[in-house]
């Protein structure tokens, strides 16, 4: 019988263009978790084994090597660790299902302000912050993890997608920057 290996969407790739770098980031284990009505405090409970909790909407938080993101209501996702017993949610492994860009440098807000349609200046969109939107037709879930940091979750199969409308907006940023005016 013939074993199967398991590959990383992007196969690991890197590239900076300017002040923006462009990677595969593995955030290891991606699991959904859907409370059910009334069952908060026995999710709460079981998250609290990782010294987690459910984040706040438009939030994500960290505690050693584990991460929980929010994805919409009375949903997250526990991204880096397999979940510990979580009674009252519907528990999804996820993990091949979604692949994660890190975009960083100093260009990285310009490169996401042409690809997607909300503020993401520190100001508005802090360390922590998490929202679900879109990059160009793309649903993505975009996570601030520094001043000019951010990791992209997007679903496996448009990974490449993704990629390609980075690259190219990275390309037009990394121009610009080079004109004289």
């Amino acid at each position: 019988m013939p074993e199967l290996i398991a590959k990383s969407a992007l196969e690991g790739r890197s590239l900076t263009l300017g002040t923006v770098t462009l990677a595969e980031v593995d955030v290891g284990p991606v699991t959904s978790v859907a409370v059910f009505p009334g069952a908060a405090k026995a999710v709460a409970k079981g998250l609290k084994t990782l010294g987690l909790a459910m984040p706040e909407p438009n939030s994500f938080a960290e505690k050693k090597g584990s991460r929980i993101v929010w994805t919409g209501r009375d949903q997250a996702f526990l991204m880096g660790v397999e979940p510990p017993v979580l009674e009252g949610a519907a528990v999804t492994d996820q993990s091949d299902g979604w692949a994660a860009l890190g975009l960083t440098g100093a260009g990285a807000v310009e490169v996401l302000a042409r690809l997607a349609p909300v503020d993401l200046r520190l100001a508005a969109f802090a360390v922590g912050r998490a929202i679900r939107t879109q990059l160009n037709h793309m649903n993505i879930v975009i996570l601030r993890t520094g001043d000019h940091a951010f990791e992209i979750l997007v679903f496996r199969s448009m990974a490449r997608t993704a990629w390609h409308e980075l690259e190219t907006t990275m390309h037009m940023v990394a121009a610009r920057a080079g004109m004289k005016i």
